[in-house]
């Protein structure tokens, strides 16, 4: 599930070396905010230095829209490269019902 830049067709040339096709969904129980990405190759990719990113709130109507792909192993492997150390993975529950990886805040 992406609610940022993976969403950004340069990003998923860059990472994933194709487009990908996803369907509208919302993460829930979180709120977006925003983080400098001081990584200039990340940058340079998304041509963004403040990026999108989502914190746990403890509240089941806090959602943040998004989208969610169906990616390969490889591919999941590509996008944890692509995060910077401000994220980590974690599986969560999607408005439809679904779970999805997602990258949220690192907890200090």
């Amino acid at each position: 599930f992406s609610y940022g830049t993976l969403q950004l067709p340069a990003v998923q040339q860059s990472t994933f070396g194709r487009l990908l096709h996803g369907e509208a969904d919302a993460l829930v129980g979180y709120r977006r905010g925003m983080v400098r990405i001081e990584d200039a190759d990340v940058v340079a990719t998304s041509g963004e230095a403040w990026h999108p990113i989502v914190e746990a709130s403890g509240d089941a109507h806090d959602t943040v829209a998004g989208t969610v792909f169906a990616i390969s192993a490889e591919e999941l492997a590509r996008a944890d490269a692509y995060e910077v150390d401000d994220y980590r993975r974690v599986e969560a529950a999607l408005a439809s019902g679904r779970r999805a990886w997602v990258y949220v805040k690192r907890e200090a």
